[in-house]
């Protein structure tokens, strides 16, 4: 008993450590998702701070490779209003960090037509910021019909269930 405790208290704090400050709505909209990974970020100071005020826009947001390197372009992190003259520029490119292999996977991936890279979600990882990147294939608008009709069916038939469960 008291091993399962201490299992499910592990579990917890794990869960505890991600705070998400931003997801990308957008991206399961247009998108279809074909794989995903964690990637760090370099950041100043004012932009972790404003980070920490929950204040970024994912919406515009691609990632880029560019010399064996990928970058974060149109991620808009407002300035923090009290770093004063040692404030970020709100739209700069942010160099994200992944390791060599993922980069060379992500390279030979990307150069198929019709796959991009889009940022998914932003968070905080046990205090240090991350991003999740997933390579996409874009929807066509009857895709998208499609995906919204199967929500809407897969939701009406899970509140079917549950008032039959009641009842």
């Amino acid at each position: 008993m008291a091993g399962s405790k201490s299992k499910k208290k592990a579990e917890d704090d794990k869960k505890s450590t991600i705070k998400v400050i931003s997801r990308n709505k957008r991206a399961y909209h247009e998108f279809d998702i074909l794989d995903k990974w964690e990637a760090g970020i370099v950041l100043v100071g004012s932009e972790v701070k404003s980070l920490r005020n929950g204040k970024i826009s994912l919406e515009q947001a691609f990632a880029d490779l560019q010399n064996d390197e990928v970058w974060l372009l149109g991620c808009d992190i407002p300035e923090y209003i009290e770093a004063n003259r040692f404030n970020h520029k709100s739209k700069r490119p942010r160099k994200l960090l992944l390791h060599s292999e993922e980069i060379r996977k992500i390279s030979g991936k990307v150069q198929e037509k019709g796959l991009t890279l889009v940022p998914l979600q932003m968070y905080f990882n046990k205090g240090i910021a991350k991003l999740e990147l997933g390579l996409a294939r874009g929807r066509k608008l009857h895709d998208k019909r499609d995906a919204i009709k199967s929500k809407d069916t897969k939701r009406e038939l899970d509140r079917m269930s549950k008032r039959n469960y009641r009842d």
